[in-house]
């Protein structure tokens, strides 16, 4: 029977080690950069950047 409850904190240091008393520190991606709604859509973009690029005499093959 526990004596009181694991804060947060304590449960992360049990499950993956304290370390050297630093916190944790949360990074929020850059807003800089279009993210795409969906994962596949950005490899659909590439895909069709890359189809644009090769040219008129690559259709014809």
């Amino acid at each position: 029977m526990r004596l009181r409850r694991l804060t947060e904190a304590e449960c992360y240091a049990r499950c993956y080690g304290a370390r050297g008393g630093e916190g944790v520190t949360v990074l929020r991606p850059s807003q800089q950069h279009e993210r795409p709604t969906e994962p596949g859509e950005r490899l659909r973009r590439l895909f069709e950047e890359r189809l644009d690029a090769r040219g008129p005499e690559a259709e014809a093959a």
